[in-house]
């Protein structure tokens, strides 16, 4: 049995930002005031959550399409291939802070009309690619058209629900992430076999007009804001500074971390980062609202994120690939295999968002973590003992999904505690890039332990599995402390 790197997985979930008590609105002076959460808060919430289901699935269906893929373009090597994975991550992580700032100036309605619109052709491109540079082109668009289309329908949410439902209301969300990562190596799998790979981009088009009409006629317009567009140099340097490093990180162990390509992304990325930041310091329309981090809570959920995203996605790559390597699963029964944890992570999130009171979801991302720990440690003890998928791997992986749904809920609840409505897209954004940092941390770690030499299969999962159970202590640890004392939340 031998340890091999498997295919770079995509960018699977987002933060989930939920929400709070009444915010202060008389942040962002000039703005106009956030529309009053209305009757439609149910559609509004359905539309968010139909499209974070076609963000997920898109992700996670990819994977499972992956020897299609070989098959279908057998002169592109791997390492090249691997971008039609990897480019939709790239993008997605890189976007993801400037469109949130992007749709509380445009307005939410608008960029989630025009990022739906433009996931929906971006997939249709990426269906008829008749080569794999072409199809890694239309896979980066459709990343870029998601990194606007979850913020702007996060910021939706947040500001037509009434107060004291959104923390159900993002539960119910974030459940629509976790419906798509566990039911998308099913379906990718069937649609590939039904047809072939162009299935699962085909499939979007459909969905997507579906989607977009309903929200022309569903979510009301807003006022305009009155703001100024976001530094465009700040935000262009935030961009490539964030793409930068996490293709870099992504790439390392291909390439190899000495690498002068590596170094170039990595660095170059980390000094594109800080120009946008240092700009953002006294730019009248900053790209990244850097104020937001002033509010300790939200400081803090954002490191959260960082530990958690690293845990989760490392987890997202190693599990699948673990039923492969030790039981020598297919692709589809590995797929089958990881959904009773992604499941489970959907009721956890339902159960946080709806019964957790607001003055404890700092707790829920504590326990939360300690059980995403628990599963990664009970696979480091057993990693070569356990003798069937039933006796170590599945109720480890219930541990594991519970952990996911309760922590991505709570965390997001506790990080737009403080939010202004007229920023809550804005404060998404940087949650959920915080959460992709991480990630491709937790990817880049993974990837350089099952590539390396001198120590047995054995020895690199459990390596995997440690590095897994560090980081999410790592979360349970800031999970402590964003207990509040003294401010009021609501619901509690």
């Amino acid at each position: 049995m031998t340890a091999t790197r498997p295919p770079e997985p995509a960018s699977v979930g987002a933060e989930l930002p939920a929400s709070p008590p009444v915010p202060d609105p008389g942040t962002d002076a000039g703005s106009a005031p956030a529309p009053a959460p209305g009757p439609g808060a149910g559609r509004v919430l359905g539309l968010a959550s139909a499209v974070t289901f076609l963000a997920f699935l898109d992700a996670t269906v990819v994977n499972v399409a992956f020897p299609d893929l070989r098959r279908a373009f057998p002169e592109v090597s791997l390492a090249r291939l691997t971008w039609v994975v990897s480019a939709y991550a790239v993008l997605f992580a890189a976007l993801l802070a400037a469109a949130g700032r992007l749709a509380d100036t445009l307005g939410r309605r608008a960029l989630f009309l025009g990022s739906t619109l433009a996931f929906t052709l971006t997939s249709l491109a990426a269906s008829a690619a008749p080569t794999a540079d072409l199809l890694i082109l239309a896979r980066a668009l459709q990343g870029a058209a998601a990194a606007g289309m979850i913020p702007a329908a996060l910021g939706l949410v947040l500001t037509h629900t009434p107060p004291a439902r959104r923390a159900a209301a993002l539960g119910a969300w974030s459940a629509a992430g976790g419906l798509a990562a566990a039911v998308g190596p099913s379906i990718g799998g069937l649609l590939v076999e039904w047809w072939d790979w162009r299935a699962i981009f085909l499939v979007n088009v459909p969905l997507g007009l579906a989607v977009a009409w309903a929200a022309a006629r569903v979510v009301p317009r807003e006022p305009r804001t009155g703001r100024r567009l976001p530094d465009p140099v700040g935000t262009a340097a935030l961009a490539a500074g964030i793409a930068g490093v996490v293709a870099g990180l992504s790439q390392g162990a291909d390439w190899g971390w000495t690498d002068p390509k590596v170094l170039v992304l990595i660095v170059g990325g980390a000094l594109a980062g800080t120009l946008a930041l240092h700009r953002s310091r006294s730019h009248p329309a900053p790209a990244v609202d850097r104020d937001l981090w002033r509010d300790q809570l939200f400081a803090r959920a954002n490191i959260g994120a960082v530990f958690f995203g690293a845990a989760m996605y490392a987890w997202l790559l190693t599990g699948p690939s673990y039923l492969i390597d030790r039981w020598n699963y297919s692709v589809l029964q590995a797929g089958f295999g990881v959904t009773p944890g992604a499941v489970l992570a959907m009721a956890g999130a339902l159960v946080v968002g709806r019964r957790v009171p607001a003055r404890f979801q700092w707790a829920a991302v504590t326990v939360g973590s300690l059980l995403f720990a628990a599963n990664a440690l009970l696979l480091w003890g057993w990693v070569e003992d356990s003798a069937s998928y039933a006796q170590i791997f599945l109720p480890a992986g219930l541990l594991g999904g519970l952990g996911i749904g309760t922590v991505v809920t709570a965390l997001s609840t506790t990080a737009s505690a403080g939010l202004p409505p007229q920023r809550f897209a804005a404060g998404t954004g940087l949650l959920m890039t915080a959460r992709q940092l991480g990630g491709a941390l937790g990817v880049a770690g993974t990837a350089a332990l099952l590539t390396g030499a001198g120590a047995g299969a054995g020895d690199h999962w459990r390596g995997v599995f440690l590095l897994i159970a560090l980081t999410a202590l790592a979360a349970a640890a800031a999970g402590g402390t964003m207990r509040l004392s003294g401010r009021t939340r609501p619901g509690g």
